[in-house]
């Protein structure tokens, strides 16, 4: 059996786990998860948890995408590394992972709920709480990157996996300052990244679900 990923391709955690899978020319069969999806029973029997994506070889489900990123490059091997065979480079790119999950995403997910409640309070109070977590976020990212490429350095990994659509979201939800000149440029660097180009197009047709109004760029 073929890998198969269980999956939306507007969801930013998807995202991750398609470029990790694109960098590598990695086959697989999409199984989009949305109303009416034929795959949902299936992939609900296989994790009950609702959350995806989710990523099935043979007869192991592995779920959470930091996990299948290496999951992926354990058993699934290619070209691009993205996690360093160094231990402790390894735990750099696995710390800057975390970030962009933790520290950017999250915040950018609790305005997303907050849009999706209808309750005009808990969309003001998601948003003042990501505007105030993105701020702290964007600062440090910005002196990190400085003289760096990508996330970790000169190599795509794990990190930019996960920064990729991090800061896709993140920018639509709170601006990036102008004056972070190291961040903006290494946003615009995931943007023409082939792997992330793609994921980029084949979700455009699903912008007008993004509650908080998607911008016309990008």
């Amino acid at each position: 059996m073929s890998l198969a990923l269980y999956g939306h391709p507007f969801s930013s955690y998807t995202q991750k786990v398609l470029v990790a899978l694109y960098e590598n020319d990695t086959p697989f069969e999409f199984r989009v998860i949305g109303p009416d999806s034929p795959h949902a029973a299936d992939w609900l029997q296989r994790w009950p948890l609702r959350k995806f994506p989710l990523l099935v070889d043979g007869a192991r489900n592995v779920a959470e995408t930091s996990i299948i990123i290496e999951y992926l490059q354990l058993m699934h091997p290619g070209p691009v590394r993205l996690l360093p065979a160094d231990p402790m480079a390894a735990l750099d790119v696995r710390f800057l992972d975390r970030f962009f999950d933790q520290h950017v995403m999250t915040p950018v997910q609790r305005a997303v709920d907050g849009a999706l409640s209808g309750d005009a309070a808990k969309r003001a109070e998601g948003m003042a709480h990501a505007a105030q977590k993105l701020d702290l976020a964007y600062a440090w990212l910005d002196a990190q990157l400085a003289g760096r490429t990508w996330a970790a350095g000169d190599a795509f990994t794990l990190a930019d996996c996960a920064a990729a659509p991090s800061l896709f979201y993140a920018d639509w939800t709170h601006r990036i300052p102008a004056e972070l000149a190291a961040l903006h440029a290494y946003r615009a660097r995931l943007l023409v990244r082939p792997s992330f180009a793609r994921a980029v197009e084949e979700a455009r047709p699903y912008r007008p679900l993004f509650p908080l109004g998607a911008p016309d760029r990008d």
